[in-house]
């Protein structure tokens, strides 16, 4: 079975959004984990939201450049959580029909490599209550921004995971990998 993996970039204060913060934190090692989990998947999952950023900004970018990741987002097969978005003109991308938990459900069922999930909003909240997702790294950069949370939204999410790998970077980052842990 595939594992879904949610990868999220945040602040100390939680926000989550217009992460163009990351950007100064986005060195050898983060290139190293980065490229650790896409070589991992196949496949990425996304809400409306974070398909429509993804898919002005990563076109945009060199694929010849391996520091960019370009080569993968673009050409990587594209799952997009909407019921508003009907044609979507991103490289390989797809809405998902039907009940968004069926949908992964069976995404995950199926062959292949694992399949990474960008951003921590209303999706995310879908798949852990449903028991869907199998990991979230949390990229925690030394800054603060001052927004909105990105937990305010997610208020009847409830869920316990445990740490089940912790890295720390020189400059600051640290990315703390956790699974969901089983209720007794």
């Amino acid at each position: 079975m595939r594992k879904l993996i949610n990868s999220t970039y945040l602040t100390l204060d939680g926000v989550i959004e217009n992460p163009v913060w990351t950007m100064p934190y986005f060195a050898e090692e983060a290139v190293a984990v980065a490229t650790e989990l896409t070589t991992g998947a196949d496949a990425l999952l996304m809400g409306r939201a974070t398909y429509d950023g993804f898919s002005q900004a990563w076109p945009a970018m060199d694929e010849n450049d391996p520091n960019t990741g370009a080569a993968f987002f673009n050409n990587v097969k594209k799952y997009v959580a909407s019921t508003t978005l009907k044609d979507p003109s991103w490289k390989n991308s797809e809405v998902l029909e039907g009940d968004l938990v069926e949908a992964v459900a069976k995404l995950k069922a199926g062959d292949g490599k694992n399949i990474v999930q960008y951003g921590y909003g209303t999706v995310t909240a879908q798949l852990i209550n449903a028991g869907l997702v199998d990991e979230v790294k949390f990229w925690i950069h030394p800054v603060i921004e001052g927004n909105a949370s990105f937990s305010s939204a997610l208020s009847d999410v409830k869920a316990t995971f445990e740490l089940i790998d912790t890295r720390v970077f020189s400059n600051g980052v640290i990315v703390a990998t956790y699974r969901p842990k089983a209720t007794a």
